[in-house]
């Protein structure tokens, strides 16, 4: 009987009577996938184009890699895909530049869904071999000094000491996704911060929400279709 790989991480699993000669280094290869599985790391640049990483049998691959750092300077929406069928966990890094675009970076199986980084996080993330779901993440700021669109977790410094700006809010948002708002100047009150509802109730109201008072700090957070986007704190 041949030998086989493993469905997940690719090791070689050896037959009885197979491979004479060779266990050892087999044993090596398979070791060599375990120490990459359970703390490799990857950087990767995802500037220019999306990136599908690989899990090949018995080999080294940029996809079993437990740690996974993502860099550039986006030009567009980048999406990393990992494999179908693989049950692993990730650890993952936004360290792309997005200072100036409201690009956005997804994280997710081939077929399936996963998740869309907020600038500057920090992820724990598995896949149960259909979708990537989120354990936990670590949220980073992101300045801005311009209209933007937010996506779940964002923590915005707004600046708005020159003009009004107009944050609108994620679309189809799930319930527990956050987005928190600054401000960096002290200046929501002369020009004011819009915070567009982008289709959801803000604090159960299907209206915009202005903030026009100075050195204000606020989070929303999405509860239901009534709510919508409520106060989680607010300074």
């Amino acid at each position: 009987m041949a030998s086989t790989f493993s469905t997940s991480q690719k090791f070689e699993l050896m037959a009885t009577g197979e491979k004479a000669g060779l266990w050892g280094s087999t044993t090596n290869t398979n070791l060599q996938l375990i120490e990459e599985a359970v703390g490799g790391f990857l950087s990767l640049d995802v500037a220019s184009a999306d990136q599908a990483l690989t899990i090949s049998n018995g080999s080294l691959s940029n996809g079993r890699n437990m740690i996974i750092k993502l860099t550039g300077t986006l030009a567009a929406n980048r999406t990393v895909t990992v494999p179908d069928s693989i049950e692993k966990m990730y650890l993952i890094e936004d360290a792309t530049d997005r200072s100036t675009s409201d690009y956005t970076l997804t994280f997710k199986t081939v077929s399936g869904t996963g998740v869309t980084m907020s600038v500057g996080s920090k992820m724990v993330v598995y896949s149960d071999g259909t979708n990537i779901v989120l354990l936990s993440v670590q949220k980073g700021y992101h300045s801005i000094d311009r209209n933007y669109i937010a996506v779940a977790n964002d923590q915005l410094i707004v600046d708005t000491s020159s003009t009004s700006r107009q944050v609108t809010l994620p679309a189809s948002p799930s319930v527990g996704d956050e987005v928190t708002f600054i401000d960096a100047k002290g200046s929501f009150g002369s020009n004011n911060l819009v915070i567009v509802r982008n289709g959801s109730n803000i604090n159960g109201a299907a209206s915009n929400l202005t903030s026009s008072t100075n050195g204000e700090a606020f989070t929303l957070v999405y509860l239901n279709a009534t709510r919508g986007w409520s106060y989680k704190d607010k300074i």
